[in-house]
């Protein structure tokens, strides 16, 4: 609860002192604009999430950063509908860390599946079958 509060207290004095300066109108488009790219965000998701999937499968990424991407894309896209500076911010921080995400993990290490072990050269693989009838 304490969090929250702080989290308003902040959110209240970052938007009355960039309202005071920008005017406003300028803040009413500014709230107005960024609850529009979060909505848009949300409504295009599901391409996001399928891109995602598929870097999933292709292994170029881990589970780990797979839900990496779709959680902080979520949350910057909630963070930018709620109205308020410090949240706008928040929200495009999340959906830069996710394009920053994309930009790491196209051109940096690619993650690999583990190697399988090496089989000993003089142990010969067998199946015993026995033709006993009891085991029919």
């Amino acid at each position: 609860m304490i969090y929250f509060l702080i989290y308003l207290f902040a959110e209240v004095i970052v938007t009355v002192e960039i309202a005071s300066r920008i005017g406003g109108i300028a803040t009413f488009l500014e709230i107005v604009g960024s609850a529009f790219l979060g909505i848009f965000i949300l409504l295009n998701f599901r391409h996001t999430l399928a891109e995602n999937l598929h870097a999933l499968q292709t292994r170029r990424i881990d589970v780990q950063g797979f839900a990496n991407r779709n959680l902080m894309g979520l949350a910057g896209a909630f963070l930018l509908i709620v109205p308020g500076f410090l949240s706008d911010l928040a929200g495009i921080a999340l959906q830069l860390s996710v394009i920053g995400s994309f930009l790491v993990n196209r051109f940096g290490r690619k993650y690999e599946s583990p190697t399988p072990t090496q089989k000993d050269e003089y142990v010969i693989d067998a199946e015993i079958i026995d033709d006993t009838p009891s085991l029919r």
